[in-house]
């Protein structure tokens, strides 16, 4: 009754939502490289077709107005990017640890080609798996072969052993030579801490309890496990912010914590598994102690499933924000799927962008998985180019990470014949554009002397240059246009808009 209480009570107030385009609103897409799910199509391609496929995939998500990419760098004790340890990806070159084509770096060229469309790029990385079955034929650098005792097979699979304060340290230094080497904006982790459980198996860490439980008994070592998890969490969002204070932690947990039946303040969700019992990631913990900057819960169930709503659980996670962003998980790849007659409506995902507009802790979204958007199910790219994100939005500003806007620019000039050829933003002899500059926002107005720097659908480009060719800018043909730029830093905060330069845009 509760359940159908609150789809009725959200079925109101969406058509509001789904009329607002919010301004701020964390829009993320998740690029999977295991297996080769979303990219590269092949591995061992050239690299110009690699290249390629990554263009194409960028600008399709720019065109429909992301603003950010969640791009899986290291899938299983691997790279995507060159490193000191790790060993080039299968799923890369075909052979792991083989050069890549070229010897090119997917890394530093999907970070630029993101920045240049004003995306960020977070950094996802698996932090146990070794190989996804036990048959994986590994290089000679794999931390597997050099480290053997570091490795448990469970349920065919092998994992680093997280009760291992070597493969603790390890992790750190790991994401430490990423966040060095790398102008990444985000360090990202998915669900997968300790694996999902299987019937009758238990994970066999019982040497490393041995070694390592010290103050534990048998029966709590559920609670050691924990801790273990809890331990690489606080060191990571601690080194990541002494390298680099403005790169960002995320992690994107399993939509159920724990179940109300085990525990009252738990989600009134049933069975299956959850973080804290199950995966040992006390996730909300981790958010309320600071020692990361974002959750994006996957919540992969529909509007009314009987165990696990998508309203009771997107509500639950509204109140975990402790003062640091949360965004919802949607999963693409059941709309793609169609295996359901929730998921063959059309309507049950944009529903559930609107849902997320109508909470208050919430800022924004992120899909599971490009190639789901690729295949265009139920007309998605449609709808989010039409209704849902029909117009420009920037990442929300993490407040406790840099609260200072940007210098503004001093002046906007608009040059050649009729002032239709290029504009120049200018910071004058005695203003210089900040450190932390990132790019400048163009808006648009009718009216010389106003502007609405709040109102998404007057914000029209996003640049990293000084100077814009006039025909680059999407302005209405034949009218009289004004136009007002201010400047953002890597932190998504902005300066004041400066201009009211006069444009009338001819063809």
């Amino acid at each position: 009754m509760k359940i159908i209480l609150l789809i009725i009570i959200f079925s109101i107030v969406t058509f509001r939502a789904w009329a607002e385009h919010p301004k701020r609103e964390f829009r993320g897409m998740w690029i999977a490289t295991v297996n080769n799910l979303d990219w590269p199509s092949k591995p061992g391609d050239k690299a110009e077709k690699q290249q390629e496929e990554l263009i194409a995939i960028l600008d399709t998500l720019a065109n429909l107005n992301f603003n950010a990419v969640i791009f899986q760098i290291r899938p299983a004790s691997d790279a995507f990017y060159r490193s000191k340890t790790e060993p080039w990806s299968v799923y890369l070159t075909g052979q792991q640890g083989k050069l890549p084509d070229k010897n090119w770096d997917p890394l530093a060229f999907i970070i630029s080609e993101c920045h240049k469309r004003g995306m960020e790029l977070h950094a996802w990385m698996n932090p146990f798996r070794i190989a996804q079955k036990t048959s994986d034929m590994l290089s000679d650098q794999n931390i597997a072969m050099k480290h053997p005792e570091w490795v448990v097979t469970y349920a065919g699979r092998q994992y680093l052993d997280p009760g291992i304060p070597d493969v603790q340290q390890y992790l750190k230094d790991i994401v430490d030579e990423v966040v060095k080497n790398y102008d990444i904006d985000a360090i990202h982790f998915d669900d997968y801490f300790y694996p999902y459980p299987v019937a009758n198996a238990p994970f066999p860490d019982t040497l490393s309890f041995k070694n390592y439980g010290a103050g534990y008994t048998a029966e709590n070592i559920d609670g050691w496990r924990r801790a273990n998890v809890d331990s690489i969490i606080s060191s990571l969002g601690k080194s990541i912010k002494s390298i680099k204070p403005f790169v960002k932690f995320g992690i994107s947990p399993f939509g159920v914590w724990r179940n109300y039946d085990v525990d009252v303040t738990g989600s009134v969700t049933q069975g299956g598994a959850s973080n804290y019992d199950h995966l040992f990631a006390n996730v909300t913990y981790w958010q309320q102690m600071g020692w990361i900057d974002y959750l994006i819960p996957q919540i992969y169930w529909e509007i009314g499933h009987p165990k696990a709503d998508y309203i009771t659980l997107a509500n639950w996670w509204n109140e975990k924000g402790f003062d640091r962003h949360v965004y919802i998980g949607h999963a693409l790849y059941k709309l793609d799927e169609g295996s359901s007659e929730a998921w063959k409506n059309p309507r049950e995902l944009p529903e559930q962008i609107a849902i997320t507009r109508t909470l208050k802790n919430i800022r924004g979204s992120a899909f599971f998985r490009m190639k789901n958007l690729s295949n265009n199910p139920q007309q998605i790219k449609t709808q989010l180019k039409k209704t849902l994100y029909p117009s420009k939005a920037l990442v929300p500003p993490m407040k406790w990470i840099d609260n200072e806007a940007p210098a503004a620019p001093y002046k906007v000039v608009a040059h050649g014949l009729f002032r239709k050829k290029h504009l120049t933003i200018d910071y004058g002899k005695n203003q210089k554009q900040s450190t932390d500059h990132a790019g400048f926002l163009i808006y648009f107005s009718t009216e010389k002397n106003k502007i609405a720097p709040n109102n998404a659908t007057s914000l029209i480009l996003y640049t990293t240059e000084n100077q814009i060719d006039i025909k680059e800018i999407p302005l209405p043909l034949n009218k009289k246009s004004y136009i007002w730029v201010s400047a953002v830093d890597r932190l998504h905060n902005e300066s004041i808009p400066v201009g009211g330069v006069k444009i009338k845009k001819k063809k």
